[in-house]
Order: structure tokens, then sequence, then C-alpha cells
């Protein structure tokens, strides 16, 4: 097993919002250290019921990694004007407001799921803004 890795990154398919992940991640010295799942919405992807297929995919994938990687802490990266996150905004009007609500939610079912499966690891949410700043959330 390699000791040398220490998270799995979980963030969306959006590739406007690629590079800033990966920037970020170099800029932690993160860079070789991380296992990284991608999937549309990132924790809404792995948390909306209108896309319970996934679900699964990605906790087997999140227990596969920390057997191979040693996995320590999973880092969730949103992002706003998310195409996941209007998916699930329905025919509500999509406002930043609602937008923020969608993250917020996914981020809580996210943080929920995970103490009680891993509660020794730790979990980082974070949410790309328009500017291209990441931030905690």
């Amino acid at each position: 097993m390699n000791k040398k890795y220490k998270a799995m990154v979980l963030s969306c398919i959006d590739p406007r919002f690629q590079p800033i992940v990966y920037n970020y991640l170099k800029k932690k010295n993160m860079t070789g250290k991380y296992s990284s799942f991608t999937i549309a919405g990132s924790a809404i992807g792995v948390t909306a019921n209108k896309f319970k297929k996934w679900h699964k995919s990605f906790w087997e994938n999140f227990d596969t990694s920390i057997k191979l990687h040693n996995i320590k802490k999973l880092i969730v990266i949103n992002h706003q004007d998310c195409g996941a996150a209007k998916i699930i905004n329905g025919k509500m009007e999509f406002s930043e407001v609602n937008e923020i609500k969608v993250h917020k939610k996914s981020f809580s079912k996210i943080k929920k799921i995970f103490k009680k499966k891993y509660p020794k690891l730790k979990i980082e949410t974070k949410i790309i803004s328009l500017n291209k700043k990441i931030k905690n959330f």
C-alpha cells in the first residue's frame, strides 16, 4: 500500500473548472497525492435522488481508494453555475440563492453519509465561484 496518498478529490466534469481544481491542488502541494473522482455535479451527483444510480459507484470507488491509496480525507469541490444544480432546481427560477440552496443540501447530505460510513476520516467541502476562487463552504 502506498503511503504517499492523502485524499480523494470529488469534483465536477465541467471543463471550465478542471484547470482551477488542478491548479488549486498543485498550490496545496498535493500533486501525486490524491485520487480523483469526477462526476457531473460533484456532491450533487452523488447525493441527489435524480442521480441515484450514480451514488453506489462513487462510494464503492471511495472504498477502493481507501484500500489502495491509504486515503484519509475526502475533498469535495462544487462550483457555481452548475448544470447539475440547474437540473435539481427543476422548474424554479435558477437564481444564485436557489443554487446555493442546492449546493448546501448536497454538502450537508454528503457530510452526513460520510461521517456515518467513515467516522475516523476527514471531509472538506469547497465551492468555486465564477471569479475562479475556491473557498470553504
